[in-house]
Formats: structure tokens, sequence, C-alpha cells
């Protein structure tokens, strides 16, 4: 199981709210079987209409993506927080997100963190600034900080002890347990009888 505790890396600045799920990964890329090569095809459409983040040679290879409120907002598909996880995307920081996009988020490894409007926007300028500038989110104290910027951020207190204790992941937890799963399954007449 994979405790996450800390992220770090640098960031990258996406303003606006209410960013939906179908502008972070179109639906016509939802007929995938797997998730592989999803990122690819992160804010296609917005990529192809206006100038983006996600284009900017400053902001490749960045770790934390910093955003406003409601974002991830619209569909529950899964295949937007997976698509930024495997662009390299590995914590988000936003005013707000929705619910199952935080879910989604959760149940692969991709902590989701809140923080003040004041802050967010203090945090997306700072990346703008000086894109280079290395940004740590601590999950256990609730900090994120930068060389220029420091602030609290939250997560519910029972997604942080799944985040610290590995139990976010339960692919994980199965696999430690597997003896114990394979017991009790050979126990069960509509598993073990087929």
């Amino acid at each position: 199981m994979l405790r996450i505790t800390r992220v770090s890396g640098t960031g990258l600045p996406l303003r606006g709210d209410d960013i939906d799920t179908d502008r972070i990964m179109p639906a016509r890329f939802l007929r995938a079987v797997t998730f592989d090569g999803l990122e690819r095809h992160v804010f296609e459409d917005d990529r192809k209409t206006t100038k983006h983040p996600f284009d900017e040679r400053r902001y490749q290879g960045a770790a934390i993506l910093v955003v406003n409120t409601n974002f991830g907002c619209g569909s529950s598909r899964e295949h937007a927080p997976q698509g930024l996880q495997r662009w390299g995307i590995k914590a988000i920081v936003g005013e707000s997100f929705a619910e199952i996009f935080f879910g989604n988020s959760l149940a692969i490894g991709l902590p989701c963190v809140t923080a003040s409007a004041a802050d967010v926007r203090a945090l997306q300028d700072a990346i703008e600034r000086e894109s280079s500038t290395d940004i740590t989110i601590d999950l256990t104290s609730g900090i994120c900080e930068t060389g220029h910027v420091r602030f609290a951020v939250s997560l519910p207190r029972n997604v942080r002890d799944a985040f610290a204790s590995g139990e976010w992941d339960t692919t994980g937890l199965l696999l430690d347990r597997y003896e114990e799963v394979n017991a009790t399954s050979a126990r069960l007449p509509y598993i073990a009888g087929f």
C-alpha cells in the first residue's frame, strides 16, 4: 500500500471556475478500454482553441495543479483525474472540487486539497512569476508552501488518514491480505462453485 503524506514539485496554474470533466477529458475519449494514453487528450479541445497552460513549455513536468472553484464539475467520468495523473499531476490545490471528481481522485491516489481563494490566487501568481518554484504540500500538517507563499490547506480528516495509512489504495489492501481474501472466497458458494 502506498502511503501519501507529502507531495512536492513544480506547479501549473489553471485559472477559471467551474472547469468541468468534459473540458478536462472530452467525451469521445471515454471509449477506451484502459486509461493508457489519456494524458495526450487532457484539455484537448481547449488546447486547440486557446493558448493553454498545459501546452506551455515552462509548465511541462509540473506535479501540482492549482485551480479555482468547483473544479471537476459535470459528469462523473473517472477518465478526467486519470488523464491528469497520467500527464504527471500528483496533487491538486483548489478553492473547491466537485464531489464525484474528488472521490475519483482519491480512488487513484491523487490528493485534492482546498485553500482560500486568496491563497490559491497567490500561489497561481507565484507560479506564473517563477515556474521553477518548488511547491510542497504536507497532507499531515495541512500546509502548502513555496519559497514565497505558505498557507493552510484542508482535506477531510478521513481522507487525510486514508492517504497517510495507505488505505486509499483498495487494491493494495486486498493484495496485502491476499491469503484472507482467498480463504473467504473459498467459503462463498457463489464464488467457490465456479
